[in-house]
C-alpha cells in the first residue's frame, strides 16, 4: 500500500496532506473539524477505506497539524466578536470557512485530482457543504458527519460540553495539555461507547504530535462563528449526499444533522444511537460501510 505524507503551497499557505492507498483508485477526501489535525481520523477507518478500494486523501486544515500556522493574523477580541455576531452584526475575523474551502479545492488542483468523494466531519462537514455549494463539479458524492447548516437557532451545545471546552490546560507542559484534551474528548464523546483511558490518551497524543495550537483553534472557531446560514444555498445542492449524526452529540446537536438532511434534496440520513461527537471503535465498521455504499452507488 502506497503512502504519501507531504505539504504543498496553496495560494501562499503551506497545506499538509497524506495519501493512503493506490492513487489509481477513486479518491475519498476526508476533512476533519475544529482543532483537529488529520490524525483525528482513526487509522482503523482510513485502513478500512483503503481495503474497500479507495485512495484516501487527508488534509490538515490551515492553522492545524503540519499546515501553516497563521500567527501573523491578528486575533480580535473574542468576547466582543461573539457579541457582535449574536446581535446579527458582521464581525471581522482572521479568515472565513470559505478560505478553508479554497485551501481544499486548491489542494485538489495541485494534486491534479479532478473529482472526489468528499467526507467532512464537524467543521469539516461545513467546509464540505461549501464545496458542494460552490464547486459541485469536483464532487462525486458528499458525506456530512456530525455537522450543521449554520442556522443560528438550532440547539446550542450541552452545558457539560460547554463547561469542558471553557477549561484551559493547567499549564503549557505536555502532560497538562494531554489531560486537557483527554477531558475534552471524554466530554464530547459517545456515552454509549466510552473509550478506555489508555486508548483515548494514545489518540490525544497522536493529535498533539501532529500539531494543535490554541491560537489556531481560536482562529478556526471564529471562522465557524462568523459563518452565515447555509440552509438556502444547500437547497441547490444536487450532489448525492449522506448525512451521519449521533443522537447523543453534545457538541453539535442532532438537529444540526437533521437540518442538513432536510436542506439537501434527496439526502440520506443515518442516525446512530448513543454516538456523540467522535468515532467510537464499535461503530467504525458500520460508518465505513455507510460511506462506501453511498460512494459506490454513484455512477462514475
Amino acid at each position: 500500500m502506497s503512502f504519501v505524507n507531504s505539504e504543498i503551497n496553496i495560494n501562499g499557505i503551506d497545506i499538509a496532506y497524506q495519501l493512503h492507498g493506490d492513487e489509481q483508485n477513486p479518491v475519498l477526501l476526508l476533512v476533519h473539524g475544529l482543532s483537529t489535525p488529520l490524525t483525528g481520523w482513526p487509522v482503523e477507518m482510513v485502513d478500512c477505506f483503503v481495503e474497500k478500494g479507495f485512495c484516501v486523501l487527508l488534509i490538515d486544515n490551515r492553522d492545524m497539524g503540519k499546515s501553516a500556522q497563521l500567527n501573523h493574523l491578528v486575533l480580535p477580541n473574542l468576547l466582543w466578536t461573539v457579541i457582535k455576531i449574536k446581535l446579527g452584526f458582521t464581525a471581522k475575523v482572521p479568515y472565513q470557512l470559505e478560505d478553508m474551502m479554497a485551501d481544499t479545492v486548491g489542494l485538489l488542483d495541485a494534486l491534479a485530482i479532478n473529482k472526489v468523494h468528499l467526507v467532512g466531519a464537524s467543521m469539516g462537514g461545513m467546509i464540505a457543504q461549501l464545496m458542494a455549494i460552490n464547486h459541485p463539479e469536483r464532487l462525486l458524492s458528499l458525506t456530512s458527519i456530525m455537522s450543521t447548516t449554520g442556522y443560528k437557532k438550532l440547539p446550542a451545545m450541552d452545558v457539560k460540553v460547554k463547561r469542558a471546552l471553557a477549561q484551559k490546560p493547567a499549564s503549557s507542559h505536555y502532560e497538562d495539555r494531554v489531560n486537557y484534551h483527554v477531558n475534552k474528548w471524554r466530554a464530547i464523546g459517545s456515552p454509549k461507547y466510552p473509550m478506555n483511558q489508555k486508548e483515548l490518551t494514545l489518540r490525544v497524543k497522536n493529535l498533539l504530535e501532529r500539531g494543535i495550537t490554541g491560537k489556531g483553534t481560536l482562529r478556526q472557531m471564529l471562522a465557524i462563528l462568523a459563518a452565515s446560514d447555509r440552509t438556502e444555498r444547500l437547497k441547490s445542492v444536487l450532489t448525492p449526499t449522506l448525512v451521519i449524526h449521533g443522537d447523543s452529540d453534545g457538541l453539535v446537536h442532532l438537529d444540526g444533522g437533521l437540518a442538513t438532511a432536510n436542506a439537501i434534496s434527496n439526502a440520506k440520513l443515518q442516525v446512530y444511537k448513543g454516538m456523540g461527537h467522535d468515532f467510537p471503535m464499535e461503530l467504525i465498521p458500520s460508518i465505513v460501510n455507510d460511506i462506501v455504499e453511498h460512494a459506490q452507488a454513484v455512477e462514475l
